[in-house]
């Protein structure tokens, strides 16, 4: 019998994953349990040409893998290393691999491919009480942001037997290139340029007085004007007035960037970020969503900072009651998925900025009680409603 472990993500949360393999003494099979997507039962193909084209081929007999807690649906591909250790310790052809936990993809050629993730997986499993991960190479970086956490990246699965006790003799160790980038190579998260400055902004001066309490104080701010008046102008200024991210809010705005995995993460995230979608945007856009692995949306990765929703006139009025929908005390921050799973902040955890030409805006910032936002919400949705 052979263990490993992974870490199965439902939105932000992680859960440790026990991958179980067991070697039978029947015809040639690989049978996966646990509830897997499409996805990971493809892994099966993956992992028997990746551990061939590294030198330690799999068993021939049947082997049978069970993904523990097998109630929870597992997605993804992040689990192709830590299933391929567990069948290749059950055979004995490394040794046990502890409580070391692996989250990579498997190539065919047994390259390790980045996931998105990483880095709400590796909270995760240092709050489970793991501390030794093993990751692709171009994930390492992200893996290290987290404090406590000992990662090693690896760039093929060869180097990754070699280190738990494979016969260096049998391994296919040739240099198969650098690591690949994460998803993105023409953008990377971490301190962003600086933004607009309300510096630039020439009179205004009651607005820019507002602005500024606003943000000070967490107050609620209505904006009316005309268009041109200068509204969007305010709106793209007002991150610049709020302080940095300590490192908590650091960890958790990161996070919520790394399991978008538009871009790679090298650095925690310390200004507050800006979000601005379009008026013809979904309510999925929006709050967030998506079949498998839910997405954030622009309302997620607005988190600690500004969402800013510019012709709020023009956009559907069930988006706008979703975002402000208020439970238990909890802001939800997406709609439902599949197996009914959320993604939600425990409390409204960035500006929001509504933009309407007859109007004006609102600003919902952070620090206000959820039913204050709720009512200041409904008072803006029926203010839409009688307009023609």
């Amino acid at each position: 019998m052979g263990r490993a472990f992974s870490v199965a993500l439902v939105g932000l949360e992680g859960h440790i994953v026990e991958v179980e393999a067991d070697i039978g003494q029947t015809l040639p099979n690989f049978v996966l349990l646990g509830l897997p997507d499409a996805s990971l039962n493809e892994a099966k193909e993956r992992i028997r040409a990746a551990a061939h084209n590294s030198g330690i081929p799999l068993s021939r007999r049947k082997i049978t893998v069970n993904l523990v807690p097998a109630s929870l649906p597992k997605k993804g591909s992040a689990f192709d290393l830590a299933i391929v250790m567990a069948a290749l310790s059950a055979a004995g052809d490394v040794r046990g691999t502890g409580r070391t936990v692996f989250i990579a993809e498997l190539g065919l050629d047994g390259r390790l491919r980045p996931v998105r993730g990483i880095l709400p997986a590796v909270m995760a499993g240092m709050r489970a009480g793991f501390s030794e991960f093993a990751v692709a190479a171009a994930n390492l970086g992200e893996a290290r942001l987290v404090p406590g956490a000992n990662a090693r990246g690896y760039q093929s699965l060869a180097r990754v037997a070699l280190d738990f006790g494979a016969n260096a003799q049998e391994l296919m160790l040739e240099d198969i290139g650098d690591a690949e980038p994460s998803f993105s190579a023409a953008a990377a998260v971490g301190e962003p340029s600086a933004g607009p400055d309300l510096i630039d902004v020439a009179g205004q001066a009651e607005a820019r007085m507002a602005l500024e309490v606003a943000a000070a104080g967490g107050h609620h701010l209505l904006l009316v004007g005309p268009p041109g008046a200068g509204k969007t102008m305010l709106a793209e200024r007002l991150p610049g007035l709020l302080p940095d991210l300590d490192d908590a809010e650091a960890m958790e705005v990161t996070a919520i960037h790394s399991l978008g995995g538009r871009d790679q993460v090298l650095s925690l995230i310390r200004r507050p970020p800006y979000e601005r979608p379009h008026h013809t945007a979904s309510t999925v856009a929006i709050i967030g969503g998506g079949s498998g692995i839910p997405h954030p949306g622009s309302a997620s990765r607005a988190h600690r900072g500004v969402l800013f929703l510019d012709e709020a006139r023009n956009r559907k009025h069930p988006t706008l009651r979703v975002y402000f929908t208020s439970q238990s005390g909890a802001t939800r921050l997406a709609g439902e998925f599949s197996h009914g799973q959320l993604c939600s902040s425990r409390r409204p955890g960035s500006a929001v900025l509504m933009s309407c030409n007859l109007c004006g805006s609102v600003v919902n910032s952070g620090t206000a009680p959820p039913r204050a936002a709720e009512g200041r919400a409904t008072y803006h949705r029926n203010s839409l409603d009688d307009q023609p």
